[in-house]
């Protein structure tokens, strides 16, 4: 079988996306994580697959494959390259779209300069809804207690579709994210295990950020994970809409009104080649 695909990054956050519309695809989990390999595949953080939607007023599915195979709910900066992707290819003429992820409907939008806007929805706030067992823990609101690596640590928990553990950390060079990374990802307390940002606030418009991807390690950015430290800044009263946050990959903003109200991600989304590969 012969996969045609595409090779795109949005911040360096890199993507292998799938043309589900136009040719065969039915791909186990340990196939795409074979794909996703940087030394034996093509390499990617994710892949994205591209389909038809079956619901009415909705534009296309987009589904969503870790480099380990496992699927997941949301992915920010991949929702840019699925706007750019569709558009390059033809297979929708609109500027705003409308598609369906596995945590609901999203509404990305192409912009003049060529950077795509992505409404994200609503923040989940409730902690069981992240979800986050919270059972027992002296906490707020805002802001968590947890113990890591027999060290108690503050968390904001928040939901972007996906589930984040946020920590505001004096200097993101210096922060242990790839040592503390795996074990906040695989803390009990997160029964469907969580992402692990790393923010630095700079000043109120402006934070560094590293993240530890569930199932995908520290990635270049991460647009869920710039999603839910910025709304974990604004809810502790640290940061002020909107917000630019700077990845290691690039640069994207960040707006949001407030609790009820849809989070915007704005950001680039670049084509780095194409290819077919024999499976």
């Amino acid at each position: 079988m012969k996969l045609k695909f595409t090779k795109m990054h949005g911040a360096g956050n890199d993507f292998i996306v799938v043309d589900a519309i136009n040719q065969q695809v039915d791909l186990a989990p340990a196939e795409w994580a074979r794909l996703a390999e940087r030394r034996f595949g093509i390499g990617a953080d994710q892949i994205l697959v591209v389909q038809k939607s079956d619901t009415e007023g909705v534009d296309f599915r987009y589904r969503i494959f870790n480099n380990d195979g496992g699927e997941v709910e949301q992915c920010g900066n991949g929702a840019r390259a699925f706007v750019k992707f569709v558009t390059d290819k033809g297979l929708t003429t609109q500027r705003a779209i409308r598609v369906q992820t596995m945590n609901g409907i999203i509404a990305p939008r192409l912009e003049d300069d060529g950077s795509v806007t992505v409404d994200m929805g609503a923040p989940v706030l409730d902690p069981a809804s992240v979800p986050f067992d919270a059972a027992g823990l002296d906490g707020g609101d805002a802001v968590w207690p947890l113990s890591i690596d027999g060290k108690t640590l503050s968390f904001s928990v928040v939901s972007m579709g996906n589930p984040h553990a946020v920590q505001v950390v004096d200097d993101v060079d210096t922060a242990p994210v790839l040592e503390t990374g795996p074990l906040i990802e695989h803390h009990p307390r997160f029964p469907k295990r969580v992402n692990a940002g790393f923010m630095q606030i700079v000043d109120r418009h402006h934070i560094r950020l590293r993240v530890f991807e569930r199932g995908a390690g520290e990635t270049l950015a991460c647009g869920t994970g710039a999603c839910a430290a910025v709304v974990a800044g604004i809810r502790r009263g640290l940061l002020d809409s909107p917000v630019r946050v700077a990845a290691r990959g690039g640069e994207l903003s960040v707006a949001w009104a407030g609790v009820g109200a849809p989070v915007f991600l704005t950001g680039p989304a670049v084509t780095v080649f194409e290819g077919e590969v024999t499976l």
